[in-house]
């Protein structure tokens, strides 16, 4: 199995920040005590042009320089330090490198990423750059049709936004209804869903819904946004899957992607709780799920 990671993921946690900055680094170390089952690879960072295709060029040079003003700041979460704006280049190098793997292996996983709350010129939710954004549009000068696949827990408005109007990409979000964002961006097609929805009831919405939009956008290749807050006992969730139902929806993806001869390409996305260990668990288990293992 082919994973992607850089040692700019693992940055050190600004002031004042909410976010679990040591969850890369641990879900990095699960997954390298399985040994040789792995393949590892390093990304180049995302080259500046390719990042401003999406995000607005003043607002691409604040995070670069670490200059963001207060208010973007608040909105993304945590301040943007040198450290914080490399991590930010280096994870939709990551992403895109995950899908080029992906398309010689089948499947790749970015052991970061998923950051589908940032918007063209300001981020949000504790995401700086859209990876999911900026490797679907250059995948998509190469030709490519991409279809996005977003399952964390909170509606993925920001690659919604990004990516609206386009022919070449086509985005989809199933999430819990009254979670954030409180304002909903359109996707090519949303699946909102009731508080407390358990793994019998979302899975089935996801399976009687994404292979119609599949069939009728046609994708070349699946990048896929495997956030695991829609655990019962996620600190921001607001759904009732269970571990067994979150690696059945990882599994369901797979097969889906595999039976339509798609590569696909997972990025992290979102889990949140006071054990870390915990958390980056339930990431390394989504990732073996997608990998087949």
């Amino acid at each position: 199995m082919a994973v992607v990671h850089h040692p700019l993921y693992v940055a050190p946690a600004p002031a004042r920040s909410q976010y679990q900055w040591n969850k890369n680094g641990l879900v990095r170390d699960q997954l390298r005590d399985l040994g040789d089952a792995l393949e590892w690879h390093e990304p180049e960072p995302m080259p500046r042009e390719w990042i401003e295709t999406v995000h607005d060029p003043d607002y691409v040079a604040q995070v670069i320089e670490a200059r963001l003003p207060r208010e973007k700041e608040r909105r993304i979460g945590f301040p943007v330090t040198a450290a914080v704006a490399a991590r930010a280049m280096a994870v939709p190098g990551g992403t895109y490198l995950a899908a080029k793997l992906a398309q010689q292996r089948g499947f790749a996983a970015n052991t970061a990423g998923g950051s589908h709350h940032a918007l063209a010129d300001t981020g949000a939710g504790y995401c700086i750059f859209n990876d999911l954004a900026i490797a679907a549009h250059r995948l998509a000068s190469e030709g490519e049709r991409v279809l996005i696949v977003d399952c964390d827990v909170h509606q993925g408005d920001g690659t919604a936004s990004l990516m609206a109007g386009r022919l070449d990409v086509a985005t989809y979000s199933i999430h819990a209804d009254k979670n954030f964002p409180v304002r909903k961006a359109r996707s090519t097609l949303d699946v909102p869903l009731d508080d407390g929805t358990d793994d019998a009831g979302y899975m089935a919405a996801l399976t009687t819904t994404l292979p119609r939009l599949a069939d009728e956008f046609a994708p070349t290749i699946i990048l896929y946004q495997a956030g695991v807050d829609p655990w019962a006992g996620d600190r921001l969730g607001r759904l009732a899957l269970s571990h067994e139902g979150l690696v059945m929806r990882d599994r369901w993806i797979a097969m889906l992607a595999r039976s339509r001869g798609l590569p696909l390409a997972s990025a992290l996305g979102g889990g949140y709780g006071a054990d870390a260990m915990e958390v980056s668990g339930r990431h390394v288990a989504s990732i073996l799920a997608l990998g087949g293992a």
